[in-house]
């Protein structure tokens, strides 16, 4: 298996550096599938369709977060069972996790579609954009098995050592889903149902063909399903959930900034806005490497190489930096006119610049915390991991937000969440090096 790594030996930096490559770009390619999206229904069926599209994705990313959260708990588990080269527990906890994953998005399935007009309510969506939402939103619920199941492989690869592999199936969805939109909403005039369609029928065939092409090639070991151990189920669910709640604290504590952003006008919520939709782009490198160290730690963790795993988070801590140093920097010199990209509003272009010129200067001790939150993970602590997320956006990121808004008007907003990056990757180093999240033990004697 070509593409799969044993990272309990070798040159570590080399691994990481090839492991990570195609991590950064299928991120990438996810990030241009959702702006995709925006662009056909805003320019096929006008801005409240574009706005029905933007409320259904809030339900659905908030719902399935959670339950993807899953996936970093398979990340770890499987890794752990790689790394001791224990074939049998590999087999049995990727039977427990497919059985969870499948009863889950039946249930969500079933219950998000029956409820969709009652969760659109509670946002308070306008009533002249209900009916499309809810249209998008049940076509989409129907649909999530696809979702959760190509995810769901890409993580078991990733496990493996494999990041070339899911690349595959994130292009086919992406291409699927730029050439299926404007044929579904406009070409056979199936409006706001088209373009729910053409999402479940691209993210449908990239699982599909996820599926047969692990299976031939022999890539995981996947077994018809059987009725997981307690054992199992308890360890997936003790790992998963503290490891969904993590994305619900980001999401909320997203949230909370906004409002402060909001209390200086239009024109900075407008910056503001252009400039996180850079900011998830830029930031990408270094979720990456926080997936490939979370993997590659794993491994040595499963066979108790703290040493190895030791290094691994010095060279993800080093490489980071580099990296993010160099993102940081390029956004320094042309952060204007990324801003105009999304808007031209001298306000909002004015303030877009000058947050993300702040904030760039940042970026590679945001990225620190990636890597030793990723190493954190990789040992099972993802209650400690979530207990760091609290920190980072309600003990720090919001609050210094609100504070220095106080003192510096909007600059403060910048200058706020630029300081909680940088107190928050010391607060994550500091868990890291006297934490207890070594003492985890995932599995008994022998399993």
């Amino acid at each position: 298996m070509a593409n799969q790594h044993d990272f309990t030996q070798g040159n570590i930096l080399k691994h990481l550096i090839i492991f990570s490559g195609p991590l950064m770009l299928t991120n990438l390619l996810q990030t241009s599938y959702q702006f995709a999206d925006s662009l056909w229904v805003g320019n096929l069926l006008g801005s409240d369709a574009l706005g029905s599209v933007a409320i259904a994705s809030t339900i659905i990313f908030t719902i399935l977060s959670f339950v993807l959260g899953l996936n970093n708990a398979a990340l770890t588990i499987l890794s752990q069972q790689k790394g001791k080269d224990n074939e049998s527990g590999l087999k049995r906890y990727l039977n427990a996790f497919v059985v969870i994953l499948t009863i889950m998005a039946v249930v969500l399935s079933l219950f998000g579609y029956t409820l969709s007009e009652q969760l659109l309510k509670l946002l308070g969506t306008p009533d002249n954009m209900l009916a499309e939402a809810e249209t998008y939103l049940q076509i989409n619920f129907l649909g999530i098995l696809f979702l959760f199941g190509y995810n769901f492989i890409s993580t078991v690869l990733r496990a493996l050592g494999d990041s070339k592999t899911p690349l595959r199936f994130v292009m086919v969805a992406v291409l699927l889903n730029i050439s299926l939109n404007p044929l579904f909403i406009a070409g056979l005039d199936f409006g706001i149902k088209g373009a729910a369609f053409a999402t479940i029928l691209a993210q449908g065939s990239a699982f599909l063909y996820g599926i047969i092409y692990v299976l031939v090639k022999k890539l995981a070991p996947f077994t018809v399903p059987t009725r997981p151990s307690k054992r199992e189920v308890s360890l997936i669910l003790n790992l998963g959930i503290p490891s969904g709640l993590q994305m619900a604290v980001i999401s909320a504590g997203s949230a909370a900034i906004m409002s402060v952003v909001t209390f200086f006008g239009s024109g900075v919520v407008a910056g503001y806005g252009a400039a996180q939709r850079l900011d998830s782009v830029l930031m990408l490198p270094a979720h990456a490497l926080g997936t490939a160290v979370n993997s590659m730690a794993g491994q040595n963790i499963g066979v108790r190489d703290w040493a190895r795993v030791r290094r691994i988070a010095k060279y993800g801590v080093l490489y980071n930096f580099f990296i993010m140093l160099l993102v940081g920097l390029t956004v320094v010199l042309f952060a204007e006119y990324g801003i105009r990209l999304f808007i031209e509003d001298a306000e909002a272009v004015a303030f877009g610049t000058k947050y993300l010129q702040i904030v760039a200067l940042c970026y590679p001790f945001l990225g620190i915390n990636f890597i030793l939150n990723g190493i954190v993970r990789a040992a099972g602590a993802m209650y400690q991991v979530l207990v760091l997320n609290i920190i980072s956006f309600w003990v720090l990121r919001f609050p210094l937000a609100y504070l220095f808004s106080g003192w510096f008007g909007d600059t403060g907003i910048a200058l706020g969440m630029g300081a909680s990056f940088l107190l928050s990757s010391f607060v994550a180093f500091m868990y890291y090096r006297f934490g207890k999240w070594r003492e985890k033990q995932l599995f008994a004697r022998g399993e």
